[in-house]
C-alpha cells in the first residue's frame, strides 16, 4: 500500500452501520475480488472488493468478511479470514499481512486464517442461530458482469449447502450507506483530487503542438505516481481534436495539433477513492474565439449545476434543468433554431445532437459509485458536474467536471483550486 494508515474507524463505523440495518439472527459474508488472469501465468493488478474495503480496509486478495452479530461468543461477531503466507510466498510476492497487523488495521479483534473458515462458518450457519444471510451481487445499475466473481462463485455454494435458510441482498443496504461518504472518506477523497490538480497543472505546462496524447498520459502518470497514488482511477481520455467529441475515446494516440482543443477526462485514485476531473484545453495555448465561446457556454452551465445541487434534489429533476440550459446555449451558439425547437419530437429534442450523456454521477470507492440515482440527495453524497456540448461537424468538444461534496448548504467543490476559466488556463499555459 502506498497510501499509508488509514483511521481504522472508518471501517469499525462503516460496520457498525451496517448491523445497525440488519435484521436479527443474521450473518454477512463478503469476499475480496479474484486475482484476474491475462496470458500465460500473467495477472491483472489486484483490484479490491470496494464493498469489504469499505467494511475492512483490507487490500488483499483471498480475503473473507464475516459478520455474525447475534452468534453466542461475541468473538465470532466479526471475523477477518486471510490467506496465510509461507516462504514461498514471501519470496515469490511479498509481504501479506499478518494477523497483529490485520487487527490494528481493521479493528476486527478476530483473524484467522483462510482455511479456517468452512468449520466455522458451518458452526456459525447450523449452530449459531442464524436464519438470514446476506451475500453480497454487483448490483449497479450499469453493470454487465460477463465473469463470474468470487462473490457469485460462493453464493452458489451457499444455497446448494444451506438451502433453507433465508437469503437476503446485501447491495441496497452498502449502496445506501456508501453513498453517504464520512469525513475520513471525504479527506481521502480530497487528496485523490489534490494529487488530479498537480498533474493537471503539470501538464498545462506541458501540452503544445507536435506533443503526442501518450506523451501527455505519461506526464499525468508520472505525478500521480510520485504523489502516492497507484495511478489513474480510470482509463484516462486525452482527446485532441475531432476525439474531443468522442465520450469515452482512450486510444491516446495522436499528435496534438495547432489551433485543435484537447478534452482531458483523468482523475488519481487514492486509497482506493477516486477523482474525477474533466477540463478543456487549447493545444496552442490560446482559446480561438469560437473554442472560447464554446467553453465560456459550458462552464456557466457548470456553475448553474453547482448552485442546483443541494438535500433533497432528485439527480433527473436535475439533469432536465441543465439539460434546458444546455439548449438556451446552443441557440446562442447558433446551432439551435428556436423555431425548430418549438417543432422538436420531445422524445428526440434536438440537443440531444450535441449534448448526449448525464450531467453527475456519484463518487467515491467506485469512479460510478453505488446509489440510487432515484433517490433525494443527501449531506455528505459526492457528486460529479460534468456538463459538454459536443460539435462534430466543427470538430470541437468541450466538457468540465469538477467534483462537489453535498452539504446542508449547498456543495464543497473539492476541485476549487484547480484552473478552471479561461484566463487562468491560458496564463499557466504560456507561463515559463
Amino acid at each position: 500500500m502506498r497510501y499509508g494508515k488509514i483511521n481504522k474507524d472508518l471501517f469499525v463505523n462503516n460496520r457498525k452501520n451496517l448491523v445497525g440495518k440488519l435484521k436479527s439472527n443474521s450473518v454477512v459474508v463478503l469476499n475480496a475480488n479474484d486475482v484476474m488472469p491475462t496470458n500465460s501465468d500473467g495477472t491483472m493488478r489486484f483490484r479490491q472488493n470496494s464493498d469489504l474495503f469499505y467494511l475492512s480496509g483490507v487490500d488483499q486478495e483471498e480475503t473473507i468478511l464475516v459478520l455474525c452479530p447475534d452468534f453466542p461468543e461475541k468473538k465470532y461477531h466479526e471475523v477477518l479470514f486471510l490467506r496465510e503466507t509461507n516462504e514461498h510466498i514471501a519470496t515469490w510476492e511479498g509481504h501479506k499481512l499478518t494477523k497483529e497487523e490485520a487487527r490494528a488495521a481493521t479493528g476486527i479483534e478476530t483473524v484467522l486464517w483462510l482455511s479456517e473458515f468452512p468449520k466455522l462458518f458451518n458452526t456459525m450457519m447450523v449452530m449459531g442461530n442464524v436464519e438470514h444471510v446476506y451475500l453480497n451481487t454487483n448490483d449497479h445499475y450499469r453493470a454487465d458482469p460477463s465473469v463470474e466473481s468470487r462473490d457469485a462463485r460462493f453464493i452458489k455454494f451457499c444455497q446448494q449447502k444451506y438451502p433453507l435458510h433465508k437469503y437476503e441482498r446485501l447491495a441496497p443496504i452498502l449502496h445506501d450507506l456508501r453513498s453517504v461518504k464520512s469525513q475520513f472518506e471525504i479527506d481521502l477523497m480530497q487528496k485523490a483530487c489534490d494529487i488530479t490538480e498537480k498533474a493537471f497543472r503539470r501538464v498545462l505546462k506541458f501540452v503544445k503542438p507536435g506533443v503526442k496524447e501518450y506523451e501527455i498520459e505519461a506526464e499525468y502518470a508520472h505525478e500521480f505516481l510520485r504523489n502516492g497514488s497507484r495511478g489513474f482511477a480510470y482509463e484516462p481520455i486525452i482527446a485532441s481534436g475531432s476525439d474531443s467529441c468522442v465520450l469515452h475515446y482512450i486510444e491516446n494516440k495522436k499528435e496534438c495539433k495547432d489551433g485543435d482543443v484537447l478534452l482531458l477526462d483523468v482523475g488519481a485514485e487514492f486509497a482506493n477513492y477516486n477523482a474525477d476531473l474533466t477540463r478543456t484545453i487549447p493545444v496552442n495555448g490560446r482559446f480561438t474565439q469560437r473554442q472560447k465561446d464554446v467553453y465560456n457556454a459550458v462552464l456557466r452551465v457548470h456553475r448553474a449545476a453547482m448552485q442546483m445541487l443541494k438535500p433533497g434534489v432528485i439527480y433527473y429533476d436535475y439533469h432536465k434543468e441543465i439539460q434546458k440550459l444546455i439548449e438556451a446555449e446552443l441557440v446562442n451558439l447558433k446551432l439551435l433554431d428556436r423555431e425548430d425547437i418549438k417543432k422538436q419530437n420531445p422524445d428526440k429534442p434536438l440537443f440531444f445532437k450535441y449534448y448526449m450523456h448525464g450531467t453527475s454521477h456519484m463518487l467515491g470507492l467506485d469512479v460510478h459509485d453505488v446509489g440510487s440515482m432515484y433517490q433525494k440527495m443527501k449531506a455528505g453524497m459526492v457528486w460529479t458536474i460534468e456538463p459538454g456540448i459536443y460539435i462534430k461537424e466543427e470538430g470541437l468538444g468541450v466538457r468540465i467536471e469538477n467534483n462537489v461534496v453535498i452539504t446542508e448548504n449547498g456543495v464543497h467543490d473539492l476541485m476549487k483550486n484547480i484552473p478552471i476559466e479561461v484566463e487562468e488556463i491560458e496564463e499557466i499555459m504560456n507561463s515559463k
